[in-house]
Parts: structure tokens; sequence; C-alpha cells
């Protein structure tokens, strides 16, 4: 198996893509945060001292899609034509359910950047609930799915 991010010597190297035709590609990503009764309560009800947490969660992500190529050192930057984030709070379990849609027309994909959306978005509904509870987990980070390029669709 030979990996793309690795060049002649062994040595971790950045995938040239100049030879590649653009078209449209599309990725989605989730994420859970676990907040606890009393976190979730103060978000439901907008009673953060920090402020909205779910708006602060949505344009976090939104940021953290356009800036991907800054954080993971052999990502390419990439036009984007659009990058959301959902929030759902899930009562049953008192969490915020988090999903990213990433877009571009490029030569590469955009599986990086809907997956770090969703991770910010859920760092930052941690970060502005902190003070209430320390407890609070982000799991299930994944890619749900992605079209376009050579490898075609994956959907989970």
């Amino acid at each position: 198996m030979k990996l793309s991010h690795v060049n002649k010597k062994g040595e971790a190297a950045m995938v040239d893509v100049s030879q590649k035709p653009p078209t449209e590609r599309t990725a989605e990503a989730y994420a859970e945060v676990l907040l606890g009764r009393k976190a979730f309560r103060a978000v439901l009800h907008n009673a953060v001292q920090k402020g909205d947490v779910l708006a602060a969660a949505r344009l976090a992500g939104i940021q953290a899609a356009k800036k991907t190529s800054e954080l993971i050192p052999l990502c390419h930057n990439i036009f984007l034509t659009h990058a959301g984030i959902e929030l759902t709070l899930n009562k049953k379990n008192f969490s915020v359910e988090i999903v990213s849609s990433v877009t571009t027309i490029s030569v590469t994909g955009v599986e990086m950047e809907a997956l770090t959306a969703a991770s910010v978005a859920a760092l930052t509904v941690y970060d502005m609930c902190k003070a209430i509870d320390k407890s609070i987990t982000i799991h299930k980070i994944h890619l749900r799915s992605k079209t376009g390029g050579k490898s075609g669709t994956y959907h989970i």
C-alpha cells in the first residue's frame, strides 16, 4: 500500500494535487458533547454566563473549517463554497449533537475540514460550559459521509 503523504525518502510530505481535475466534493462529520443535567439545562435556557453556547459553537465550527490548513500540517488550503454546523440538544442523554457539512469545488476533498469543524464546535461547547461542570466529555467524532474525488462516495 502506497501512502500518499509520504515521499520517496519515507518523510511526511504534502500531496501534489496539481494534475487532478476539480470536482464538487462534500463531507459531513459528527461530534457529541455530553454535558450532564446542570450544564444541559443552562444551554437549553440560554443561561450560560459566557453567552449563547450554540451560536458561539456554530461560528467557531465554521471558522475552523476555513482554517483547517493552518491547523493540520499536510492539508491543502481549500476554497470552501459552504461550511455549516447544525447543533441539536438531546434531552435523553443531556448532550449537544453536532453535524458539520462542508462543500467545495476543488482538486482535493474536505473531510478534514468537516472533522475540524465538528471538533472545534464541540470544544467551544466545552469551553463555554466548563465553569458549570468540568466532567463534560466529547466523543463520537467521526466522518459520516463524503462525496467526490477518485475514492468516490463514502457514507456510514
